[in-house]
């Protein structure tokens, strides 16, 4: 089988030797019952972590921000959301279609978040013709952005104000606070519950976390159970997790320098234009004259992978190296170099 340098997403990650032996070493039980320990502990390790009451293992972020979407709105109810964020645009309008729970997506800011006063132009007073306003779901990070404390103190008195709750899809949240410095639970003290996924940067092969009040996190669990994400001896799952949080949380930071590095070779080649670089995500747009596409193939002929497009999106993770980085940066430029040459001719 050909080994790729894949640039695609930090979904691509796969368990270390030692992960798989922390997976292989767990302790487990049927946690459908209550009853796999592994799950237990870590469930609890979460939720202190986040300075909530409760935790849930599911099996999927999409799963994660579903389970809280149900949780928190009923059928005619309404969710308030950025309109390219996960939670509207990427997760097959399970809200809608299985919750019955209105979207009322909004523009996102460049700087990812959703302005405050575009949150409350569209929260609907109580009148009997409208949809009831009842949650504001938001992203950290966004599209490799960071969104800081700041910003959701304001959004948390906003939803006070109003009587909304907030979730959090932080799918990638502990980059976010490797940028801010800060722990989980001086972000999760604004927000009602978080979505955390363990399956991208952190390099598990699964799983995610939803964590929240007693009350809610028990609503959250008969609708995991709906959904058909009861697991049985999910302690494997939840012993990959527990490794990742110990080891590989701190690493994250060199994703991000290996971005800015990439970045930076990227600036130096003619042809391409860097749109943006936060955290461990670049994007970047070719010249009119090179097909994304053919770019795209030929880069696959030289051993790397990435997702063609008007403009490209580049993930660094645990699993791209120094090296990785270079090769990548000086394959790009001799394929647009000779792309060029034949163009001329």
């Amino acid at each position: 089988m050909t080994t790729y340098i894949d640039f695609r997403s930090d979904t691509v990650t796969r368990p270390t030797p030692e992960m798989l032996n922390a997976m292989t070493a767990a302790q487990l039980g049927d946690d459908v019952y209550g009853d796999d320990p592994t799950v237990n502990a870590f469930e609890q390790k979460m939720a202190e972590l986040s300075g909530f009451e409760a935790a849930m293992i599911v099996s999927s972020g999409t799963q994660s921000n579903l389970c809280a979407l149900l949780s928190h709105c009923q059928r005619g109810e309404e969710y308030i959301v950025g309109q390219h964020y996960h939670t509207y645009l990427y997760e097959a309008g399970g809200a809608a279609a299985l919750g019955g729970i209105v979207p009322q997506p909004i523009p996102v800011s460049a700087d990812g978040s959703l302005a405050a006063d575009a949150i409350k132009a569209v929260i609907k007073p109580n009148d009997q013709h409208f949809a009831m306003s009842k949650l504001i779901s938001l992203e950290n990070t966004h599209h490799g952005k960071v969104i800081p404390v700041e910003y959701f103190k304001a959004i948390r008195d906003l939803a006070n104000e109003h009587q909304l709750s907030v979730h959090l899809d932080g799918a990638r949240v502990f980059n976010a606070l490797t940028e801010l410095n800060i722990d989980l639970k001086q972000l999760c003290h604004y927000v009602d519950s978080i979505s955390v996924c363990f399956s991208k940067g952190l390099g598990t092969p699964m799983g995610s976390v939803l964590c929240g009040s007693e009350a809610f996190i028990s609503k959250a669990r008969r609708w995991r159970k709906m959904l058909g994400g009861g697991m049985r001896q999910a302690g494997i799952i939840a012993a990959a997790m527990d490794y990742a949080l110990d080891n590989h949380v701190a690493q994250l930071k060199n994703d991000h320098k290996r971005c800015q590095e990439l970045s930076s070779k990227l600036q130096g080649i003619n042809g391409v234009t860097v749109t943006a670089c936060d955290t461990n995500m670049l994007y970047f747009k070719l010249a009119d004259s090179f097909n994304p596409a053919l770019v795209a193939q030929l880069l696959k002929a030289e051993g790397i992978l990435i997702s063609a497009g008007d403009e490209i999106r580049l993930v660094c993770h645990r699993d791209i190296s120094d090296a990785d980085v270079v090769y990548f940066a000086q394959s790009l430029e001799d394929i647009l170099t000779i792309m060029s040459q034949v163009t001329a001719e």
